[in-house]
């Protein structure tokens, strides 16, 4: 029977509406108020800038809603997960909802298996998104290009777990591993969908799935390794531009005066 207190709890939440154009840092950010608003006794990180001991299952990516993504939070003293959920909530903004908490392990890390995402469509689209998706899922590699952490191609086909189409809907299954995944922006691009998510449709994860949280043995397994990558033969401008600035060093601190006084830069 699992814990009814703890000192680590982890909880399943929606992110909807405007916050979907949150950032995954400024997230962290707005859960460390609402924490601090509630009076939650949250352990903190060491160093110069302490935090809360708060870590995300995995990332969202900007423009997308979640539904049932995973967030876990030590504190210093047990606290029963029922006594904090509605803490949160009563703090927390428009379009973040903790949906539910339970108390895990402190020695526990969630590790995500699975990843299930959905995107509209017009219904018309149907016949040739259910195309484009029996292509993916009948070849032996898909390549997409990625330009980090250096310009390459990479076979993202062994974390297609599944492509499902429906009458203007279609559900990405996509396994999640230590090396790696398939994004969704990814998919959507290779469906065809880029000018449907440029009009509005929004890509929305709808689960993750953990290891820890398997009631019975999988039927299946995510890959193993690392994916096939190849060269990337030619880079787009605007593209290599990019990719050289992210690579760049910030710039070395220097101390110096000013009209205001002594700044550091």
């Amino acid at each position: 029977m699992p814990a009814t207190t703890g000192d680590k709890l982890r909880f399943r939440f929606a992110k909807t509406g405007a916050l979907r154009l949150l950032g995954h840092q400024d997230l962290v950010r707005s859960v460390e108020r609402l924490l601090r608003r509630a009076a939650v006794p949250f352990r903190q990180t060491q160093g110069f800038h302490p935090g809360p001991r708060l870590i995300f299952a995995l990332s969202l990516p900007l423009g997308a809603d979640a539904l049932d993504d995973v967030v876990e939070l030590e504190l210093t003293s047990p606290h029963a997960a029922e006594d904090v959920l509605p803490r949160l909530n009563a703090q927390s903004p428009e379009g973040l909802h903790f949906r539910e908490a339970r108390v895990v392990p402190l020695k526990t890390t969630a590790m995500v298996r699975r990843a299930v995402y959905r995107i509209a469509f017009p219904d018309e689209m149907t016949p040739a998104v259910e195309a484009s998706a029996a292509g993916l899922l009948s070849s032996e590699r898909v390549w997409v290009d990625r330009l980090h952490p250096t310009p390459r191609r990479t076979n993202i086909r062994p974390f297609l777990r599944g492509l499902t189409v429906t009458p203007g809907e279609v559900s990405l299954d996509l396994w999640v591993t230590p090396c790696g995944s398939a994004r969704g922006d990814e998919l959507t691009r290779l469906l065809g969908l880029t000018e449907v998510v440029a009009g509005g449709s929004v890509l929305t994860r709808v689960t993750l799935e953990l290891h820890d949280e398997l009631t019975a043995p999988p039927g299946d397994s995510p890959p193993e390794g690392r994916p096939e990558t190849a060269p990337l033969e030619h880079v787009p401008a605007a593209l290599a531009r990019d990719a050289a600035h992210d690579a760049s060093p910030p710039p070395a601190a220097t101390w110096g005066p000013s009209p205001d006084g002594p700044e550091v830069e």
